[in-house]
C-alpha cells in the first residue's frame, strides 16, 4: 500500500473531486512532485515560487506537523496518511465603551469522511 494523501475541499477540483489519493513517494518533496505529475496545478497551490511549502499550508504525516519533523525531507512509509491542511485566519475589530482592541482567531476546520 502507498501513502494516502487527504485532499482538502479547496483542492479537490484538481483531483477530480477525490478527497483522498494514493501516491508513491519516499518523502514529502517527492510526494509534492508526484501530486503535481498526477494532478497538474496542485504544486503551485502548495508551494511558493522557490518550491517551499507555503506559509499557510500545513502538512501532517500521521497527525505530526512536518515542520517539527524533517520538513520536506520527512520520510514516508507505505501506510502513512498525509493531510494537507490550509490555515484559515480571520480577525475582527471590537470597539466598546471601555476599550478598543483587535481580536484574531486562527483555526483549522477540516472534515474527512
Amino acid at each position: 500500500m502507498m501513502p494516502s494523501v487527504r485532499i482538502p475541499t479547496p483542492l479537490r477540483r484538481l483531483t477530480g473531486e477525490k478527497d483522498e489519493v494514493a501516491i508513491t513517494a519516499s518523502n514529502i518533496s517527492d510526494l509534492i512532485e508526484e501530486l503535481e505529475s498526477q494532478y497538474p496545478g496542485i504544486k503551485e497551490r502548495l508551494c511558493d515560487e522557490d518550491g517551499n511549502v507555503r506559509r499557510f499550508i500545513n502538512l501532517y504525516v500521521n497527525n505530526e506537523d512536518i515542520r517539527f519533523l524533517k520538513g520536506p525531507d520527512t520520510e514516508l512509509q507505505e501506510n502513512d496518511i498525509v493531510s494537507i491542511i490550509p490555515a484559515i485566519a480571520g480577525g475582527s475589530f471590537i470597539n466598546s465603551n471601555t476599550s478598543i482592541y483587535w481580536k484574531f482567531d486562527i483555526s483549522v476546520i477540516m472534515t474527512y469522511k
